[in-house]
């Protein structure tokens, strides 16, 4: 099974937060909600999100200053961001859309029409997310058929092993540490050590690199593992 997409809500309103998460995990995403631009950045630097669902209006930082404070940040810079808005006025859209918000969506919207602009832009931004077929290098993953191949090998690959190089392909050559493959492969609400990644990521290399020349997960000394191309 693939690794579901992670969105975090960060809207004021209980109701609509609520509404919002309700659809989004029906719709098979993992959501987590922030009550306010604070906790929207602290949960970010916790763990980052596919897209970030953030309201214009909300408490101690707003909507606007959440992005513009992204959008600075080179490990967030190219994070997608979908503005909710009571703001209809073509010069704010401008703005919100100026300042770094990959769409921009006004208040009252249907849930159907943002289910579809979120994907729309996760598609435009983060195809691997969406696509049953994901490609990087020699290696293919068809998540249809849970096929994994190399070069045109089948390539074996138990339930944790997969999910892995499911979310590795999804950012390649972005180095992330054992705690943030924790979270995003096993989940937050599981406790296991950090050092069982390690032993996954020895298996998932075991089995991709069978006959092959090079190793395409790089192991950064002290910070963690990535999928790149250079051996």
């Amino acid at each position: 099974m693939s690794v579901k997409p992670y969105i975090i809500i960060a809207e004021d309103e209980d109701a609509l937060s609520t509404l919002l998460q309700y659809n989004l995990e029906k719709e098979g995403y993992e959501v987590g909600v922030a009550i306010d631009g604070d906790e929207a950045l602290m949960m970010i630097n916790e763990r980052q999100p596919d897209l970030l669902v953030c309201d214009w209006m909300m408490p101690k930082v707003s909507g606007i200053e959440v992005t513009r404070r992204l959008r600075a940040q080179t490990e967030t810079r190219n994070l997608p961001i979908v503005m909710l808005t009571a703001r209809s006025e073509e010069t704010d859209r401008i703005r919100g859309l100026d300042t770094g918000a990959d769409d921009y969506v006004i208040k009252p919207f249907s849930m159907v029409e943002l289910v579809a602009r979120i994907r729309a832009v996760l598609r435009r931004i983060r195809p691997g997310l969406s696509e049953d077929r994901v490609t990087f290098g020699e290696i293919v993953i068809d998540r249809l058929s849970h096929r994994v191949q190399r070069s045109g090998r089948d390539v074996h690959l138990g339930p944790t092993e997969y999910k892995l190089l499911d979310y590795l392909m999804q950012h390649p050559k972005r180095v992330f540490s054992r705690e943030q493959l924790l979270d995003a492969v096993w989940g937050n609400d599981v406790y296991v050590e950090a050092r069982t990644v390690d032993v996954h990521i020895g298996r998932l290399r075991k089995a991709l690199n069978a006959d092959t020349d090079y190793d395409p997960i790089r192991t950064v000394r002290s910070a963690g593992y990535s999928l790149d191309l250079q051996g």
